[in-house]
């Protein structure tokens, strides 16, 4: 009879292990082959997310893979989020799945020295903004329908303190903050077509983090882990509600000025 018991309970344990993987949805991240984007995949992962990893170049993306191939839940994929058929071959290929939450987080700043007053380089600018802008529009149209037959419904943008206009006090990277301001209001602006479907945006501050996007300012400004970001990032987009749709989030949860 013992026996039994520890039987049924083992088997009640193994039913709620795969219940609670099941009730943690889907999620699909972009710019996933380094960085934040890593992060955010073993971050849902390690929460029994199946996750759908995107990367430009799959082939070089060691860490990814690595990641990927020692967990059953991560699936990589060849996402660049300028190549617009690619974008929509994605999202046909996941018809009819739902997608808890949609992470744009594919992002560039453009090199510094191109992006000096008086000598700007402005096919890097437009290359900022097709990446930073239109990418994330792009895919959040197309994945629309997939995020809206979800549980979670979430949209969310890892964008920067950088696209606050209120906060640009000094002239530096006009690219990368003007992409970034760009594409608060192009997600605001769809927010309130999303909102109509129940699918909450959400516009999330990282921070200053350690990766290779930030490597020049290493030893000159304290730089933020990418597992405490993206922990606090993941808090944050957990926490939206639809009333706070397209609110401009700082990583602690507080709101940033426009």
């Amino acid at each position: 009879m013992n026996s039994l018991l520890r039987g049924i309970t083992v088997l009640g344990i193994c039913m709620s292990v795969l219940a609670g993987s099941a009730l943690a949805g889907t999620v699909l991240i972009t710019g996933a082959n380094r960085g934040i984007g890593l992060e955010f995949v073993r971050h849902y992962a390690d929460a029994g997310y199946t996750v759908i990893a995107t990367a430009r170049n799959p082939a070089t993306a060691d860490d990814l893979n690595a990641l990927a191939s020692g967990n059953a839940l991560i699936t990589v994929e060849e996402l660049d989020v300028n190549d617009f058929s690619g974008i929509d071959a994605l999202a046909a290929k996941h018809e009819g799945a739902a997608i808890d939450v949609l992470v744009n987080n594919a992002g560039i700043t453009g090199r510094p020295e191109l992006q000096r007053f008086g000598t700007i380089n402005y096919e890097t600018f437009e290359s900022v903004m097709n990446t930073n802008v239109r990418g994330p529009l792009k895919i959040t149209e197309a994945f629309t329908a997939h995020v809206a037959a979800s549980n979670e419904k979430k949209v969310a943008v890892v964008t920067s303190s950088e696209g606050s206009i209120a906060g640009a006090t000094s002239n530096r990277q006009p690219f990368y903050r003007a992409s970034k301001a760009a594409v608060n209001m192009v997600m605001r602006n769809i927010s309130h077509s999303l909102k109509d479907q129940g699918v909450t945006v959400v516009l999330v501050n990282p921070g200053p983090v350690d990766t290779d996007m930030m490597a020049g300012a290493r030893g000159r400004m304290p730089l933020r882990t990418t597992e405490l970001a993206v922990d606090e990032m993941v808090s944050v987009i957990n926490g939206a509600t639809l009333e706070q749709t397209a609110a401009f989030f700082h990583f602690d949860g507080s709101e940033l000025p426009w």
